[in-house]
């Protein structure tokens, strides 16, 4: 008798083993879901990016996170500059930051005076020159 008592509270803590195993995974599951679903839906902060064109000066507001500058009319920020290329430099916001990077450009891409040769992160202020065209990079910080 004392044998099966013993076989039967062993299947009972392992069964109640398992079952707390199960509810913590699914605790974590829950959760890891929910602060996904909060990351995604995260906005990036808008990025204006002002463009000294002759006399006139051009702000060009961004809200997506990612967006081509260069002449091609598929950009999100279309340059007519024949120093810039069609398809010049991408900024992409990933991490909480705004990165620019190079899309093998002829004339080169520059943030502050600083050839861009691999993803560069982006602040508030900074330069970003593209060929010859010149942008001044304003992060609005209110999120």
């Amino acid at each position: 008798m004392t044998g099966s008592l013993l076989l039967i509270l062993r299947l009972l803590i392992a069964v109640s083993l398992y079952a707390f195993l199960g509810f913590a995974f699914y605790i974590l599951w829950k959760d890891l879901k929910r602060q996904t679903g909060e990351i995604s839906r995260r906005a990036p902060p808008q990025l204006t990016l002002a463009y000294q064109d002759g006399d006139t000066s051009l702000n060009y507001p961004f809200s997506i996170p990612e967006l081509t500058i260069g002449r091609d009319i598929s950009c999100e920020c279309v340059v007519n500059d024949t120093t810039v290329s069609a398809q010049h430099a991408r900024l992409v916001y990933r991490q909480g930051q705004w990165w620019v990077e190079d899309l093998h450009s002829t004339n080169g891409t520059y943030l502050n005076h600083e050839l861009v040769l691999s993803p560069l992160v982006i602040a508030n202020g900074d330069l970003l020159r593209l060929g010859q065209a010149l942008f001044f990079i304003n992060i609005d910080s209110e999120m």
